[in-house]
């Protein structure tokens, strides 16, 4: 039976406008970072997408590498793409990235125009995609000029393989100069994609000022230090969760001092009603700085969680300083 979106799915979902353009984005995107590449279950990826969609997140985030092995997320969203939501593609907005090792040799990996061009118009093959709605540089390069960088995400937009460009894990000055200079071109940066939740902070350190100054958007990943937000290790490391398996996340990482925040911060969130992880996601989306936050997903349930946190996502003061005497302890 073919897949028909559920026509009640803009209801429930909250859409922000990212930064000063015309683009809206879910509160709550989906990024394909870990869990839909060759080494996951096929099935359980697509239907984590299709309940994604039906749940109103229209964003999909990828990048070349995402997998394992790297190229495979991107293709097997295609097929799903290809299969159940090609009628809908008007309705998504779908993002790719480029900026970390691809392939073998010297043009396939940081910041050339050259490796950024190619990677693109490989991603676009694997999706089956004309174009992308947003492409990143996936880090900053310390060896390519900046202007060569942004040079080539403004003749991606030019060449109508991609109609918005972002940055994503670039410290705040760099990003104002890059901001700048894709503005002095004519190809306004959209967002940027920065690594933060309660336990990493930097971007709070000026890049959320700037972004504000310069009127870019903003979509968080890691919102829930790679699971560390969530209920799964009050009592351990469970054997299947990804501390157990993970490069990203080490047992070790999970010092009884973390232990310690993680369980008040869970007292505090069932206080509100509300599970840890989805705290911590309102968390990121507090003052409305952070345009969307970008979760990652294993299980169906875990997306639910997430959308259910909008009908909880505001804090009071007392909340907020209550939080902050946590993390700071």
């Amino acid at each position: 039976m073919s897949y028909l979106a559920n026509p009640e799915r803009y209801q429930s979902m909250e859409y922000r406008r990212c930064g000063n353009s015309g683009l809206q984005l879910p509160a709550i995107s989906l990024g394909l970072w870990h869990n839909f590449g060759d080494t996951t279950l096929f099935d359980n990826s697509r239907d984590m997408l299709l309940r994604a969609f039906d749940l109103g997140i229209t964003h999909f985030d990828l990048a070349n590498n995402y997998g394992p092995p790297p190229g495979s997320a991107e293709t097997n969203f295609g097929r799903v793409l290809q299969h159940d939501l090609l009628p809908y593609r008007d309705e998504m907005v779908i993002s790719s990235k480029a900026g970390y090792t691809m392939w073998e040799g010297p043009y396939g990996d940081w910041g050339s125009k050259k490796y950024l061009v190619a990677s693109l118009n490989q991603s676009l093959k694997r999706m089956g995609l004309d174009y992308v709605d947003i492409f990143y540089h996936h880090r900053p390069d310390p060896n390519t000029p900046l202007e060569e960088t942004m040079g080539a995400l403004d003749l991606i937009v030019r060449q109508g393989k991609a109609l918005y460009v972002g940055l994503s894990n670039y410290p705040a000055e760099t990003a104002r100069q890059a901001i700048a200079i894709l503005r002095d071109l004519g190809t306004p940066c959209l967002i940027h994609q920065p690594k933060y939740s309660m336990f990493e902070r930097w971007v709070e350190g000026g890049l959320l000022d700037v972004l504000q100054e310069e009127g870019v958007g903003s979509i968080a990943f890691s919102p829930l230090a790679g699971g560390l937000l969530t209920d799964r290790y009050l009592h351990g490391i469970p054997e299947d969760s990804r501390a157990a398996h993970s490069q990203f996340l080490k047992p070790e990482a999970i010092t009884e001092q973390k232990l310690g925040k993680i369980k008040q911060l869970n007292e505090m969130a069932l206080a509100r009603g509300q599970k840890l992880s989805q705290m911590a996601l309102a968390w990121v989306l507090r003052g409305d700085r952070v345009t969307s936050v970008l979760i990652g997903a294993s299980r169906i349930s875990q997306i639910e969680d997430a959308v259910g946190m909008l009908e909880n996502r505001h804090f009071s003061a007392e909340e907020l300083s209550a939080i902050e005497m946590i993390l700071a302890s």
